[in-house]
Parts: structure tokens; C-alpha cells; sequence
């Protein structure tokens, strides 16, 4: 299974960036994917995760501001980030989770600072 993320970058507070996920190797449409971050000295924590049945979950710091969607066509899951703020700051990994099996992708820095 491998899990390649992309899309992070330098962005200024209120800009918007685009996560992307592909992943390969997994049956991907019956999975549960998930976006999560880790600040520098604090915990990874969840922000985003939607199931196979399209229930989504996000972390109350990013409610209104981010979407993660998937297309399984594509083995993609993305997340979309708006309104971004300093606080945002952290390295980005995706997630995917199916039948007791978790698979991590390569984190990607996002840094919100002007």
C-alpha cells in the first residue's frame, strides 16, 4: 500500500490550499481516509475524516473551513482548506483505514504565516 500526499505550501492567513492523497495497492472505496497534523510540539491530532458511507468528521478548530471529500475512482481523497489561519501550521499526513489496517502517507508541511 503506498499513500503519496501533495499539494502543501506557503500560504498567507485567509488564503485557501488543496490536499491531495492518491493511494494505491488498497481497496480504497471501502475504506475510512482521514487527514490528519501535527504542530511542532504538540500531539497529531484529527482533523478530518470521512467514511465509505460518506460521514464526515472534523475537528471544531476547522469546522466551516475545511471539506475532505474523496473520489474513489481515482483512489483520491483531498482536502480542501479555506480561511486558513497561523494556527493551521503544522505537517499534514493522510489516512487511510480499512479492516483494522491503518496506512500513512508521507506528510506535507503547511505553513500559513505572511
Amino acid at each position: 500500500v503506498q499513500l503519496q500526499a501533495s499539494g502543501g505550501g506557503l500560504v498567507q492567513p485567509g488564503g485557501s490550499l488543496r490536499l491531495s492523497c492518491a493511494a494505491s495497492g488498497v481497496f480504497f472505496s471501502l475504506a475510512t481516509v482521514g487527514w490528519y497534523r501535527q504542530a511542532p510540539g504538540k500531539q497529531r491530532e484529527t482533523v478530518a475524516t470521512l467514511t465509505r458511507d460518506g460521514v464526515r468528521n472534523y475537528v471544531d478548530s476547522v469546522k466551516g473551513r475545511f471539506t475532505i471529500s474523496r473520489d474513489n475512482a481515482k483512489n483520491t481523497v483531498y482536502l480542501q482548506m479555506n480561511s486558513l489561519k497561523p494556527e493551521d501550521t503544522a505537517v499534514y499526513s493522510c489516512n487511510v483505514n480499512i479492516q483494522a489496517n491503518s496506512y500513512w502517507g508521507q506528510g506535507t508541511q503547511v505553513t500559513v504565516s505572511s
